[in-house]
């Protein structure tokens, strides 16, 4: 759905002033998202600029939008939910945010970092989840280097705030993204009747999916490194096993935290989380075991990799230096021969006699050849 254009939002928010989200027969109480939170407050127009897509959900169904302060004052008199999607929001976005959806100062904060550790938080009558993405680079684009996590493997981050009447999705990165995810969960009515929840199972299965997707690809990159080492043609690139291991720590960093915040939703009850919505979480919880074990044994197996890499560094230095040393012991012996004979001295031996060049040459010939066949027998040649 395309985004609200500014002027129709411009027409319902009049710059300068802020009114209480409600329906046009709502009573005159007030609407805070919270208690002694006071009236909500409508987005400025920064807010929507941030928005990748934004809709009102009834029973399952999008609905014919409105503006969004309409969306959002129905929803909060209990018809439907609101999915809001952001990608990479600034400061005062943020906390235009906030101030809508009544969210804690905290967790917005959390949402502004692009690091933000995989984590799940109550705060007040919502639930924050914070959750890292994964994608990976392909060898064409590895020339270019990465914005982040190396250049095999990139990073991002997903937060997902959740509460009764509402669900926001803030995206950072270019490979955050949840295309087609709004889309298939419309297609599915039944499970986006569930509530926001369902958004918040779809968002994490759509994560897990991508780490199973680029365990996938860093597999046949292994592999391929390890056939390099330990096949006939061996050759050794160690800035290469370096690069992926360091990749595979940063996966680590990105995948293992997150198995705290899923065992929570599979296993402990939830006010905002559906009944139906945790069993799928176990789904999900399981496929997160599975990329942390691949990882897990990525690293052991690059470590392997890279200490047999290191070996066999060392092993062709040795073979090297055996080989430059036998030539050099090889050599040294017509070296010091013919030293001898050329200093100037009167009276040396067979300096006059007709055959003692050729005794000489012969001499070193043999001597040179008996070497060489001592070194090639000890496999030093």
């Amino acid at each position: 759905m395309a985004r609200t254009p500014r002027t129709a939002l411009a027409r319902s928010l009049p710059l300068g002033r802020t009114l209480p989200l409600r329906s046009p027969g709502a009573t005159r109480r007030g609407v805070g998202l919270a208690a002694g939170v006071g009236p909500a407050r409508l987005p400025r127009t920064g807010l929507l600029d941030a928005a990748v897509d934004w809709a009102l959900y009834v029973d399952g169904i999008r609905q014919v939008p409105d503006d969004f302060p309409a969306a959002v004052a129905r929803a909060k008199e209990g018809d439907g939910f609101v999915w809001l999607g952001l990608h990479e929001p600034t400061t005062g976005q943020l906390a235009e945010l906030g101030e809508v959806f009544g969210l804690h100062p905290l967790a917005l904060e959390d949402a502004s970092n692009p690091r933000q550790r995989p984590k799940i938080e109550r705060n007040d009558d919502t639930m924050f989840l914070a959750l890292r993405t994964l994608a990976y680079v392909a060898h064409e684009d590895r020339a270019h280097g990465g914005d982040d996590g190396g250049d095999i493997v990139e990073t991002g981050a997903v937060m997902v705030f959740v509460g009764d009447w509402f669900v926001v999705t803030v995206r950072h990165g270019r490979h955050a993204s949840m295309v087609g995810l709004r889309r298939r969960l419309e297609a599915d009515r039944e499970q986006l009747a569930l509530g926001p929840s369902a958004v918040l199972h779809a968002v994490a299965d759509k994560v897990v999916d991508a780490y199973l997707a680029v365990t996938d690809a860093v597999l046949e990159d292994l592999e391929e490194i390890e056939s390099q080492v330990f096949g006939p043609r061996a050759s050794t690139e160690i800035e290469r096993i370096y690069q992926l291991k360091r990749d595979v720590i940063e996966m680590k960093r990105t995948v293992d935290p997150l198995a705290a915040p899923l065992h929570e939703l599979a296993e402990r009850p939830r006010r905002l989380v559906h009944p139906e919505i945790r069993e799928y979480f176990r789904d999900v919880a399981d496929h997160h075991s599975r990329v942390r074990e691949q990882v897990a044994s990525f690293d052991e197996l690059l470590t392997s990799i890279l200490q047999a890499a290191v070996a066999r560094l060392s092993i062709a230095e040795n073979e090297d230096m055996r080989k430059i040393s036998a030539w050099v012991a090889i050599a040294a012996v017509p070296t010091m021969i013919a030293g001898i004979y050329g200093m100037n001295f009167q009276y040396m031996p067979e300096l006059s006699h007709r055959w003692g060049y050729p005794a000489v040459m012969t001499l070193m010939a043999c001597i040179c050849g008996a070497m060489y066949r001592g070194f090639k027998r000890n496999r030093w040649l």
